[in-house]
């Protein structure tokens, strides 16, 4: 009867054994030591329960994955296991290839380095064969390995950046590692591209710290590096939809330190060049968020000198949010004006060059809103003595679309672009911008001839009026030095005043 009712009763799991059994026998021991030895025994108790817990709930890289894995030696091939068995084997040759060469024996590095290189290569050639499957372990295990291998701190820039901007000009700098990284880049890219990949399973080690370390890469200065890192970042953005607000924000917050404080990174080119497919993508109406992207991280990217490096992609950035709403330009247009340079030739060819692309798609009703700052910087352009700035800015006459729009706004266009035609025809240096003023002379008669006759005269009239005030202040200044011509004599009576006199002033 007592037996029947004591097996009825619940029995205890094999791991709770396992754990009480380990209790148990730490506490007899440390029952029979000193409080030091106690204390110890204590700390590998409560050690020991803890490692069942951080196997279970572990934050990158769980051991609780690894633990039903049978071992498999790495050095056979795919071809001489049965099918249950690659992927224990997969797992078994990414471990190996997160082990560091040693680099204290040369003849043995090499050794290393070469066997690392053929597991990778074989890695490489098993998931591109399409008959791998990725269970969570072998998931844990490539993203560990990637870490390992990939996620590295650069050495201090030691290049200055270039005054003019023209940072592209430098030879790029090629790392000596690549041969070894472009293969766990290769691998990482078949994974993330695999199209069975699980990405609710990935995306627990695939997190936003795995992506901060993988953003800090792009500051390589092996552009082959930062051209992969381009394209998984764009596939981690596809896969990954619960990620792509925290991948923006991340590049926000790079592209804020290169605005407004260093000056210095090398994938604002490539970081942009993803940015432009991902804004292809906007929906419609978009979001305050985007535009919020626009105004606050697009536009002041226009102020760094070393704008040439990154300048193609931002401006497709760009055009690509005012052609998903066009009321954009005028903001886009006001940015411009805002970092418009003045000492520096070569960027001022950009923004005038991205103005015309701006232009071509803007409205009418756009265009009005922006049309006289935006022509008063494009005159001061016309007289620049730099004869490429002056030489672009005619340019934009022959854009129809532009002439368009200066032709049905010319009542307000023509008095500011005539006064700086007229200057240019009378003082500028290089014969191709005496020869293109001319012709835009023509052309403004050719539109208007009355309004052009009637701005003539306005500027005759104008520097009349400034003549004569010229003449005024002449005369003014001919008094003043005339009446400064008796102030010696006065000022030599001053010290005859005798004390006494002085005395009864005060």
């Amino acid at each position: 009867m007592i037996k029947q009712i004591l097996r009825k009763l619940p029995r205890k799991s094999q791991k709770s054994d396992l754990l009480d059994s380990a209790g148990n026998d730490s506490d007899n021991h440390a029952s029979n030591s000193d409080d030091g030895v106690q204390c110890t025994n204590f700390g590998n108790k409560i050690s020991s329960r803890l490692r069942v817990v951080k196997r279970v709930s572990s934050a990158v890289f769980p051991a609780s994955i690894m633990a039903g894995v049978e071992a498999v030696e790495p050095n056979l091939s795919f071809n001489n296991v049965s099918n249950p068995q690659k992927p224990n084997l997969f797992i078994s040759k990414l471990n190996l290839c997160c082990e560091a060469c040693n680099s204290s024996d040369p003849d043995k590095g090499t050794a290393e380095q070469d066997l690392k290189r053929r597991t990778l290569i074989e890695l490489v050639d098993f998931v591109s064969s399409g008959s791998a499957k990725f269970n969570e372990a072998a998931i844990a295990a490539m993203c560990k390995m990637c870490a390992i291998n990939l996620f590295r701190v650069f050495p201090p820039k030691y290049r200055s950046n270039t005054a003019s901007g023209e940072a592209d000009d430098e030879e790029p700098m090629f790392d000596p590692a690549w041969s070894s990284l472009q293969l766990v880049y290769d691998l990482f890219l078949q994974f993330i591209s695999y199209s069975s990949l699980d990405a609710k399973v990935a995306k627990k080690y695939i997190d936003q710290p795995f992506i901060l370390r993988l953003l800090d890469l792009f500051e390589s200065e092996d552009p082959r590096e930062r051209d992969c890192l381009k394209t998984i970042l764009h596939r981690i953005y596809g896969k990954f939809t619960v990620h792509r607000p925290f991948v923006r924000k991340a590049v926000s917050n790079i592209i804020y330190t290169f605005v407004f404080e260093t000056e210095r990174h090398n994938g604002i080119a490539e970081l942009l060049e993803i940015f432009g497919s991902i804004i292809s993508g906007f929906a419609v109406p978009l979001k305050e968020e985007h535009k919020m992207f626009l105004c606050r991280v697009l536009i002041p990217l226009h102020k760094p000198k070393s704008l040439g490096v990154y300048h193609q992609q931002l401006t497709y950035c760009v055009v690509q949010f005012i052609d998903k709403d066009p009321k954009l330009a005028n903001s886009v247009i006001t940015g411009l004006l805002k970092y418009w340079p003045v000492t520096n030739s070569q960027k001022e060819l950009m923004f005038i060059s991205e103005s015309e692309e701006i232009l071509e798609m803007i409205s009418m009703a756009e265009f009005q809103k922006i049309m006289v700052p935006l022509f008063q910087r494009i005159a001061c352009c016309l007289n620049s003595f730099h004869y490429q700035v002056a030489e672009r800015a005619h340019m934009l006459w022959n854009n129809e679309h532009i002439l368009n729009l200066i032709k049905h706004n010319r009542q307000v266009i023509f008095p500011l672009i005539f006064p700086a035609l007229e200057r240019n025809s009378r003082n500028h240096w290089h014969q191709t911008v005496l020869n293109l003023t001319k012709n835009t002379r023509k052309m403004l008669s050719e539109i208007d001839d009355e309004l052009t006759l009637a701005c003539e005269r306005k500027l005759e009239e104008e520097n009349s009026q400034s003549n004569e005030a010229s003449e005024k202040r002449k005369l003014t200044w001919e008094r003043l030095e005339l009446a400064a011509g008796f102030e010696p004599a006065a000022a030599n009576l001053v010290p005859t005043l005798k004390p006494a006199t002085c005395s009864v002033v005060c």
